[in-house]
């Protein structure tokens, strides 16, 4: 599948302050960027490796335009076919996605995870938890905020795509099985906005699963990946800021 991407992000900031920015799609497995171009009026860009571009601002507003060209090769997948790892054969960089984190204390989800699922294993587990969370747990817009963790919102019944990925990766991490945040763009997220979704380490490799039923992993371009929301803010300034518009858009070609 190939998509086109369009973000328009407007923010007003304090004056001469740095901005850190999570918004181009990666070039990793399963999908290639074609092509892309990044405009940032009134600011200075600065690019690291491996790192979130630095955005220096002397004025107090930036303007920022992303479009990108993108190509999804990886297939949607089938879950009751893959198989879950020990945990003495995990890789040594996958392994730390079975630990709890700020937004997603797994440890607080063994007796549930084990309660609910635990007569199941892999991927069909995984995919067990996934209905759960899309039945049980209500899309509601401005029900959770970004300080609202996985068992807010496992007791609160409500949230929004990035609170859906946290309950999925507290109980596959709960249930012995690695999984990570993962910040993506979506041809079929309603209403249209940056979306998360969750990898699950299944049969020796990363598998995308949207725990929000919105999308198939044919249809998602990661942005980056991380313990939890908190490692993928597509904005973050340590000092104080105002979104005034943002829209994405993002089109099947």
């Amino acid at each position: 599948m190939r998509f086109a991407v369009d973000v328009i992000m407007d923010y007003q900031i304090r004056r001469d302050d740095v901005v850190l920015l999570m918004i181009e799609a990666a070039q990793t497995d399963g999908q290639a960027v074609l092509d892309a171009t990044l405009d940032i009026t009134d600011a200075t860009l600065h690019r690291a490796q491996s790192a979130p571009l630095q955005v220096r601002v002397p004025g107090q507003s930036f303007h920022l335009h992303y479009r990108a060209m993108l190509h999804i090769t990886r297939p949607d997948v089938v879950w009751d076919a893959l198989a879950a790892s020990p945990v003495n054969a995990l890789p040594d960089d996958v392994a730390p996605y079975l630990h709890p984190s700020r937004y997603c204390p797994s440890d607080q989800f063994r007796d549930i995870a084990e309660h609910q699922f635990g007569a199941l294993a892999g991927g069909a587990k995984i995919a067990a938890i996934a209905r759960w969370i899309t039945a049980t747990i209500a899309y509601v817009p401005g029900s959770s905020n970004g300080e609202t963790t996985a068992m807010d919102t496992y007791t609160a019944r409500a949230g929004v795509c990035r609170d859906f990925t946290h309950v999925l990766c507290c109980m596959a991490r709960a249930a012995g099985i690695p999984a990570r945040y993962a910040s993506v763009y979506g041809v079929a997220v309603d209403p249209p906005d940056f979306h998360a979704v969750a990898q699950v380490w299944l049969d020796g490799a990363w598998h995308l699963i949207d725990a929000t039923g919105m999308s198939m992993a044919s249809g998602l371009a990661i942005i980056a990946v991380g313990q939890d929301a908190g490692d993928v803010s597509f904005m973050e300034t340590e000092h104080w800021a105002q979104m005034i518009g943002k829209t994405v858009t993002v089109t099947p070609q």
